[in-house]
């Protein structure tokens, strides 16, 4: 069975200690289901309004509400053999309750009889008294099956159970990789997903910087960081100018820009600026970098966010990146929308969301890209990156760029850097197995 994440332990004696964090948990789950909130979301709003819970019951309630959320279809898989019916089929606040249920015998750490207990406890608060005892007996039914869970004979709908991923996005990775590729990085989805650091090398030196965070070096990505499992770093010192949180997969991809002191450099879909930001550091604070984004809103987070690491040299502004005139650069990062299955382990909801959605994507990538390479420079660098895995936004993207656009050739990033020199190809897909960033893909492109 696949390892689960390792969740928070449910302490105390008591028995129903945590009846109210499993009580608003379950409730903020039918919340979400029934008005098809974004999940996160959802969450957020409903801690806000419990005061009456203490910090211990707030974690608790977030990791069942983000394991349930994460394990969708595998615990429908279990509701459904336990109770005989497609969970479709079932009332909304009895499958979210046996949902909960599920997992906690599954992945939490509780005593069985007491989360049995609790869980019955919450469906009668739920004013679902009359479904009480069939919650009672199928979690002890399931205990007493040894917490199996139902694989479905065909190949494809058993991935789709034991990863909790849609059966469409897995013939979409097959499609793209082979199953062994496919199947480790859905199993990689499932685990806690690492903080990384870039730390800000004008504000202070590497020294008090560790003291500051306790980070531990990556030893193949220069001037990044990892937080040790457990630190909060990233919250405590929020706002400092020591450093930014930044996955390692969107570091490479500044690393691959290669901006230098001195130059232009256009950010051309920037919010919320952790790029634009490492792309200025390594200017060290020379040059210009214009960061833009579609909505204000949002621009002014790059805004707040240069000035908090206490770089000058950082300009943004609202703009259609389709449209918006840009002027002549040296570089041009091209980071676009797009379907976000590569991040699925930091934003679970993601998986659900149906292939359909994505499918006008790619034209909006092919036209940001066009645009984006009007204004480089001969001689200049324009990188293409997304946040997704599949080809027909990535390596199908530039080609057709490359077949339209023979001015332009490809170039393997990170060639001067020895420790990622290995990894860089002329179009790169990044997985967690590699660097043990996000899945991530980029490509270096530079006008002749």
């Amino acid at each position: 069975m696949q390892q689960p994440r390792k969740r928070p332990a449910e302490g105390g004696t008591h028995e129903m200690q945590g009846l109210a964090a499993r009580l608003l948990c379950v409730r903020t789950l039918i919340r979400a289901v029934q008005t098809k909130s974004y999940g996160n979301l959802a969450l957020s709003h409903a801690l806000e309004d419990a005061r009456e819970l203490d910090a211990r019951d707030k974690a608790l309630c977030t990791a069942l509400f983000q394991g349930v959320t994460e394990r969708l279809i595998t615990l429908d898989a279990c509701a459904a053999a336990l109770t005989k019916r497609p969970a479709e089929k079932l009332d909304t606040e009895v499958l979210c309750v046996l949902r909960c249920g599920i997992y906690e015998l599954l992945y939490l750490h509780t005593p069985e009889s007491a989360a049995v207990n609790l869980w019955t406890e919450t469906v009668k608060k739920l004013r679902k008294t009359s479904a009480a005892g069939m919650v009672n007996a199928c979690l002890r039914g399931f205990l007493r099956g040894g917490k199996e869970i139902p694989l479905p004979a065909d190949a494809n709908a058993a991935l789709s159970v034991r990863y909790s991923v849609p059966e469409a996005l897995i013939a979409a990775l097959l499609a793209d990789y082979d199953r062994e590729t496919a199947e480790q990085f859905l199993a990689d989805a499932l685990e806690v997903p690492p903080i990384y650091l870039r730390r800000n090398p004008m504000q202070g030196d590497a020294a008090e910087f560790l003291a500051q965070t306790h980070a531990e070096p990556v030893t193949a990505v220069p001037e990044a960081y990892r937080l040790p499992r457990g630190t909060h770093a990233e919250t405590s010192l929020a706002g400092n100018a020591y450093f930014h949180v930044q996955d390692l997969a969107s570091q490479l991809c500044c690393l691959a820009l290669d901006p230098q002191p001195g130059e232009t450099v256009l950010d051309v879909c920037a919010a919320p600026g952790g790029k634009t930001f490492t792309i200025a550091e390594l200017m060290q604070d020379r040059g210009r970098v214009l960061a833009y984004d579609l909505h204000e809103n949002r621009v002014r987070l790059i805004r707040s966010g240069a000035k908090a690491l206490k770089l000058t040299c950082v300009s943004a502004e609202a703009g259609d990146a389709r449209t918006t005139q840009k002027p002549e650069a040296d570089r041009v990062l091209c980071d676009v929308p797009c379907s976000g299955y590569g991040v699925i382990r930091r934003k679970p909801d993601i998986r659900y969301k149906p292939l359909s959605d994505a499918e006008g994507l790619p034209e909006i990538q092919y036209a940001i890209l066009e645009a984006a390479a009007k204004a480089v420079k001969k001689g200049g660098v324009l990188v293409y990156s997304t946040c997704t895995v599949l080809k027909r936004e990535n390596e199908d993207i530039v080609r057709r760029f490359l077949a339209a656009h023979p001015d332009f050739e490809p170039e393997k990033p990170w060639q001067n850097i020895p420790t990622l020199a290995q990894y860089g190809q002329e179009m790169t897909t990044l997985l967690p197995e590699m660097l043990g960033s996000d899945g991530f893909f980029l490509a270096k492109l530079r006008r002749k």
